[in-house]
């Protein structure tokens, strides 16, 4: 349940927000600064360049859900999450579900992040920078965010105090978004 726009609910808001520049500074912008993202608004923009050399952008995947996830090869919690997410792109690619993986290894890493890509089944491909655009600095990993059908962003992985995807979560978070809608083109 979203909470409102409640004097509790704003007060909370601002503690959350004081708490992440005291404690994270401008280590992370996306923590305090995250005005683009709210969850029901139009997902900011993201271009996936994958390991292939092919473009994807989150706009010419409208009419889909996309889950775009941030890892690297060094995070144990993203090793697991990572075979969980292949395969449920693989259960439900056919109800139009698109998993985007951003990578944030660095270009000397490659050979570890082709290695890691080889046994998923959806597109991977090296971030560049700790900057993701509008969803700011990715600073903790595993992170997602989700995106609906019509574009608007489902689920904002910075307010998920459990952020890493379980079968229950993929499940409550983005299963309701697969049913009843058919695969976009």
């Amino acid at each position: 349940m979203q909470e409102t726009n409640s004097p509790l609910a704003t007060r909370r808001e601002l503690l959350r927000r004081a708490a992440a520049f005291t404690l994270l500074g401008a280590a992370a912008p996306s923590a305090f600064a995250d005005d683009a993202l709210r969850v029901g608004s139009p997902a900011p923009p993201l271009v996936l360049h994958t390991l292939d050399g092919r473009s994807i952008a989150t706009r010419d995947l409208l009419g889909k859900v996309v889950i775009a996830t941030f890892w690297a090869t060094w995070c144990g919690p993203c090793r697991e999450e990572l075979p969980l997410l292949s395969a449920f792109q693989e259960r439900h690619r056919t109800q139009g579900l698109e998993v985007l993986g951003f990578s944030l290894d660095t270009p000397d890493a490659l050979a570890s992040v082709r290695e890691v890509a080889a046994s998923l089944r959806f597109p991977v491909g090296l971030l560049g920078s700790a900057y993701a655009g509008a969803y700011g600095r990715i600073w903790r990993i595993p992170v997602s965010f989700t995106i609906d059908r019509q574009g608007r962003l489902a689920d904002d992985g910075w307010n998920d105090a459990h952020p890493s995807w379980t079968p229950r979560r993929l499940q409550q978070v983005v299963l309701p978004l697969l049913v009843g809608g058919e695969a976009g083109s």
